[in-house]
């Protein structure tokens, strides 16, 4: 076990996120954790751009998490796909879902996750970004993905590890997991920076 691992395993670990995705990918780093969820109105400044989206809204979940005791970390994230200068969140319907993905067809987009870790008196946050690529995608594959899959939970309107992401993405230039909404690589980093304090 590393060393990272060994002196988390004197925390109780918190992920403020709903996101079985989350939840799998954390569970695979071998944490043990609680999930326990805070809502908050996703809503950002104006003039934010990119990651900078993306972190004050993991910071806005964390900070939903008023009390936190000494030996407690709490984990929050977000996730955002960057496209044309905006980003694209989740879609609230079938024809926004649909907006979303005939934008993407045939072309690059980014995908930023950020990350917060709390405790009771420091507020780490990080983010990765990973470009990734579509062919063109047919309106017969949108639609099937959408029906079949449902994908408004996930920012962009896809989900990498789904189908759609099986038939249709060409390459990615970055973490897998990042794209998937968590980057692990930036967690343990993150780990690696609170315990040494």
């Amino acid at each position: 076990m590393s060393t990272v691992l060994q002196k988390m395993q004197r925390y109780d670990i918190i992920l403020g996120s709903a996101s079985p995705r989350r939840q799998s990918i954390l569970k695979e780093l071998g944490l043990d954790f609680k999930v326990k969820v805070h809502p908050v109105n996703e809503v950002y400044p104006e003039h934010l751009k990119r990651e900078e989206i993306a972190i004050f809204l993991a910071e806005l979940k964390a900070k939903a998490f008023e009390q936190v005791s000494t030996d407690e970390i709490i984990i929050t994230g977000d996730t955002i796909v960057w496209h044309k200068n905006q980003a694209l969140g989740k879609p609230n319907n079938s024809q926004e879902a649909k907006e979303m993905l005939r934008s993407l067809s045939g072309q690059m987009h980014e995908v930023i996750s950020s990350i917060c870790l709390k405790t009771d008196d420091r507020l780490i946050s990080t983010y990765d970004s990973t470009k990734v690529f579509f062919k063109d995608l047919s309106d017969t594959e949108i639609e099937y993905y959408i029906n079949t899959y449902r994908p408004f939970d996930k920012a962009g309107a896809y989900g990498v590890q789904e189908w759609i992401g099986q038939i249709g993405v060409t390459k990615i230039e970055g973490s897998f997991y990042n794209v998937m909404g968590l980057p692990t690589l930036k967690i343990y980093e993150a780990f690696e920076d609170l315990l040494k304090a």
